[in-house]
């Protein structure tokens, strides 16, 4: 088993029941839900022009590839009526594969770590919250390092 973090998203519709909805749905696929961070809103990231987002982390143990888990996340996204139709648009869900384990891998549709995680104030403060101490395994710094880099930022 590995454990893989997973970012959710959501911004269309009742947005923490779908953040639920998303979870319960690893849980009957075979994920084990270890850890759920709270729920925060957030501004949209990219196009500015739609509703606010509620977003959130797990922390999951999996039997499944890298892949695997992919695939599997974005049947969860389908089935819960996702359309992808404009880039960074708004969604009913949003589920990302952050990390899994300590794995590096850049393949077609698939890089791990998420390539851009540690840009993203919506993925840092949740995973803060549920793994501090986690080192991303391509940049070397625990995921309360990157948050508080970020932050400091701007």
């Amino acid at each position: 088993m590995t454990m893989a973090y997973i970012g959710l998203g959501s911004n269309l519709g009742d947005r923490q029941k779908q953040l639920e909805t998303a979870l319960a749905a690893m849980q009957e696929a075979g994920l084990r839900v270890e850890k759920v961070s709270a729920f925060i809103e957030t501004a949209p990231y990219g196009v500015t022009d739609q509703p606010a987002f509620l977003n959130g982390a797990c922390a999951v143990q999996t039997s499944l590839a890298p892949r695997e888990l992919l695939d599997l996340l974005l049947a969860i996204e389908a089935q819960m009526g996702r359309v992808r139709n404009r880039h960074w648009g708004p969604r009913v869900i949003d589920l990302d594969l952050l990390l899994y384990g300590d794995l590096l891998l850049a393949e077609p549709g698939l890089v791990v770590p998420h390539p851009d995680m540690h840009n993203r104030l919506f993925v840092l403060q949740p995973l803060a919250e549920i793994a501090p101490d986690l080192v991303h395994p391509r940049l070397h710094a625990t995921i309360k390092e990157l948050l508080e880099k970020l932050t400091a930022v701007g």
